[in-house]
């Protein structure tokens, strides 16, 4: 009898790896850039800090809440789509039965054998059968709006918090490059993170992460500093 060895992909975790990332990215990347850019025009650190908090919190919120919206709007156009298909199952059988043949076809097997894979599959799960190789739904590509609100909030929260710590610590004096250099560590830890998690290139992960945060800050850095001037 033939063993099969046991494999562990990493697309599996595509759905809540997706809102980690962009989470706590966006977390450490905003509320650094505003609290830099408020530490700019010149206002007190309790300011910053309080412009810090609002940041967090009101950050962690719309992510939740953009997550929520646009992942349930492809569920349900993975939902409509899968009762098309439910309904065309049921009153067109012989052509949805050809037409997941002509699949098969278009992938590489003969006219004949293409009729008696979709025979087998519509025998045990015809919609299954046509989500996967019809429309492309797969229980890892399934939109999970409620996983993927939950962790951008949670995430945001986490990457937020760091920024936030290096006002409590550091003296005003210094607080911007200090912010500014923990920022870009904590990113570039991030990118390596997220890259160790996904099997992709570690370096190349962490330079883009890290240059797109450096440039973001700057530029609300800049902001700050001709605002406060002016005001």
């Amino acid at each position: 009898m033939r063993r099969w060895h046991a494999e562990n992909h990493l697309v599996s975790r595509i759905g809540w790896m997706r809102a980690a990332v962009l989470g706590a990215n966006d977390g450490i990347v905003s509320t650094a850039s505003l609290i830099v850019g408020v530490a700019s025009a010149s206002a007190a650190s309790s300011e910053v800090l309080v412009a810090g908090i609002a940041a967090l919190v009101a950050g962690a919120m719309s992510m939740a809440a953009g997550e929520y919206v646009s992942v349930s709007s492809q569920s349900d156009t993975e939902n409509a789509d899968l009762e098309r298909e439910r309904v065309e199952l049921a009153t067109q059988p012989e052509m949805e039965h050809e037409e997941l043949a002509n699949i098969y076809v278009g992938r590489g097997l003969d006219i004949a054998l293409a009729r008696q894979v979709a025979d087998q599959l519509m025998a045990k799960d015809g919609l299954g059968a046509h989500a996967r190789d019809e429309l492309g739904i797969s229980e890892i590509t399934t939109a999970r709006p409620i996983q993927a609100a939950l962790t951008s909030a949670a995430t945001f929260a986490v990457g937020a918090a760091m920024p936030l710590l290096m006002v409590l610590v550091s003296p005003a004096s210094i607080l911007i490059p200090a912010v500014s250099i923990a920022s870009l560590l904590f990113l570039a830890l991030l990118g390596a993170i997220g890259a160790k998690a996904g099997g992709a290139n570690i370096i190349k992960a962490t330079l883009r992460v890290t240059f797109w945060g450096a440039f973001a800050m700057a530029l609300t850095a800049g902001i700050g500093a001709i605002v406060g001037t002016a005001v």
